[in-house]
């Protein structure tokens, strides 16, 4: 148990996008921060960030950054968690990891506050924040699952470059513009900068979201049907996922199409279950042409649900269409929920 009014908090990976986008949460949700340790790689140390009306200094993480900090956010690749977060948890901090690093680890929580927050509830200090299109996912099928009982889901996503980071946001900037010129188009980041082959983004759809895995599927793909089991407490739920990314900024969005296990249930009856699920908005009118879209849902809290519709054959199934901003619910967002969480619990 913790009785403490406010708290010392480090975010490591500071500079980068999802960390600004803590640093934002953090502020508009007015946290409760004695003192903020920004952290970052030995290239970014040194660099002056502003949070709440103050500059601070961006330091080089090591493993004694982490003494007396209480929360430490990490968003700075696999690589920094595998070798900081052990450090910062011997050293007494909480960790809430937005890396896929500990993900799958069976001792680790993978949570969604609105989903599974009591499996935080004997957390030995490291907390896993999911992949982006798998939080708005769950989000949305969860309550039908409580409701309905969930047997299959197939997921076919529409992915904004910013998930892969600013360089490839720069690199449609530079497309686009090189494409409107007719100018030659350079291909160096997507759809995965280390791999061999690189294709335009640009008025484009790439069908490759991280690196193919022997079976065929993506390592994104794998993520969105292993962290859904996981995080559903759903080993048996069949999951098929293709990841698409698609020219444009922020959000991502879904098309799910779920098979139920209760008979007899229409389309009001999960309106009805969406509209009174946390963290869910439903945006659902053909009459008006109302539905979500990632222009709409950028910059904005909540998973966004439109185009509910029964299947024409399939009695049990329907078909979704899920869209959240995905630096905020899909990370930075979520990231600080799991900590409010642990406080308003005193699981910290």
């Amino acid at each position: 148990m913790n009785n403490k009014t406010a708290y010392h908090v480090a975010i490591v990976g500071a500079t980068g996008a999802v960390g600004q986008k803590i640093m934002d949460v953090l502020a508009a949700r007015k946290f409760p921060i004695q003192s903020l340790k920004l952290l970052s790689s030995e290239r970014s140390a040194g660099t002056k960030v502003d949070f709440n009306n103050k500059q601070i200094v961006v330091e080089k993480a090591t493993p004694d950054s982490f003494k007396d900090i209480d929360i430490a956010f990490f968003s700075a690749g696999g690589t920094v968690s595998e070798a900081l977060v052990p450090e910062a948890i011997k050293r007494g901090a909480v960790v809430i990891d937005n890396t896929s690093a500990y993900r799958m680890n069976a001792d680790v929580p993978l949570v969604v506050p609105e989903v599974n927050a009591n499996d935080m509830k004997h957390h030995q200090g490291l907390i896993s924040n999911p992949n982006c299109s798998t939080t708005q996912m769950v989000a949305a099928l969860k309550p039908i699952d409580a409701a309905f009982g969930l047997k299959r889901v197939v997921v076919s996503t529409y992915q904004a470059v910013s998930g892969a980071g600013s360089e490839a946001v720069d690199e449609l900037i530079q497309q686009t513009e090189a494409f409107l010129k007719d100018e030659t188009i350079e291909t160096n980041i997507l759809p995965v900068k280390g791999d061999e082959r690189h294709y335009p983004i640009a008025f484009n759809a790439l069908p490759q979201i991280d690196i193919f895995e022997e079976n065929g599927y993506t390592k994104e793909e794998m993520k969105m049907i292993n962290e859904t089991k996981k995080i559903m407490n759903r080993p048996d739920l069949q999951i098929a996922a293709t990841c698409v990314r698609l020219p444009f900024f922020t959000s991502h969005a879904e098309s799910i199409y779920i098979e139920i296990e209760k008979e007899g249930i229409n389309v009001k009856e999960l309106w009805d279950v969406l509209e009174k699920a946390d963290g869910v908005m439903l945006q659902d009118d053909p009459e008006t042409q109302t539905y979500p879209t990632p222009i709409s849902a950028a910059n904005k809290d909540h998973v966004f649900v439109g185009r509910v519709r029964q299947d024409l054959d399939c009695q049990k199934g329907f078909h979704l269409w899920v869209v959240s901003d995905n630096l905020l619910k899909g990370a930075a967002l979520n990231t600080v929920q799991i900590a409010e969480s642990l406080i308003k619990n005193k699981w910290l």
